[in-house]
């Protein structure tokens, strides 16, 4: 049995504007092994979210092929991919007349199988299981802060306990104290889950909390995808201008400093 989650081959993204076409990806290839934790970074423009989106089943590529758990990422988005698929999105794309219960429990009332106390119990769960109390469950999104508006997106995420999960820019607006939080939390789940994990991140607390390796978007492909330590010695000007700056070498620096986590 393969380990291999995620398999992209020879991808090409192309975009049409008019008469001309923009070539985002050109012979991209990446994989991404079971329980790992993979961040995608890049400029702006090198299609981190499109490509997300694609292993979602969401977009379909110019040609090359992705394969998700075995299967064709096509297939995802034909035939509902919250079975296998968890994807939080960057601005938690909460329905903003439901409550909080009726947006984590939307995937599964989707499915039509399951009495609607089940589907509740299910929905109290992941509430819980994201670090938000019963008395969260009613409230509208408006009523939340941005921290809350994340782990309700993350409970929705993960209510078909999905073997892969999809995360875009999680802790993206957030105060350092919530992204903190956030952050110790998908440690928590993708431990106690046994989760998968891709997510595009420019955060660098969160890139070098979580990331078991770090795939770099640049030249139109993945230049490299490797351990953070191996990937910010990789000479290309891109990765040193985002891991080796002022900010980058702090953060780097702070990480060093701390104790060691059991």
């Amino acid at each position: 049995m393969t380990d291999h989650v995620i398999e992209i081959r020879k991808l090409w993204t192309v975009f049409q504007n008019g008469d001309k076409k923009a070539v985002v990806h050109k012979d991209l290839d990446l994989t991404v092994e079971r329980g790992e934790v993979v961040s995608l970074v890049g400029g702006s423009g090198t299609g981190k979210t499109v490509l997300l989106r694609q292993i979602l089943g969401l977009e379909t590529p110019a040609r090359g092929e992705i394969t998700v758990l075995g299967k064709p990422a096509a297939e995802l988005g034909k035939r509902g991919a919250a079975r296998r698929v968890g994807m939080l999105f960057q601005h938690g794309a909460l329905f903003s007349a439901f409550t909080v219960l009726e947006n984590i429990a939307f995937p599964l009332r989707e499915l039509r199988t399951l009495p609607d106390r089940l589907i509740r119990e299910a929905a109290m769960v992941k509430l819980q299981m994201v670090g938000l109390g019963p008395e969260t469950a009613d409230k509208m999104p408006s009523d939340l802060s941005g921290g809350m508006i994340k782990r309700v997106g993350l409970a929705r995420a993960l209510i078909m306990d999905p073997p892969l999960l999809l995360l875009d820019e999680p802790t993206s607006g957030l105060d350092p104290e919530s992204a903190d939080g956030f952050c110790s939390l998908l440690r928590l789940l993708h431990q106690e889950m046994a989760l998968t994990v891709v997510m595009v991140t420019h955060d660098l607390d969160t890139l070098f909390e979580l990331s078991t390796r770090i795939a770099v978007l640049a030249d139109q492909k993945v230049i490299i995808n490797d351990v953070p330590e191996k990937v910010v010695a990789f000479a290309h000007p891109f990765i040193q201008a985002f891991f080796l700056g002022e900010r980058g070498q702090r953060v780097m620096a702070l990480l060093r400093e701390r104790p060691a986590t059991v």
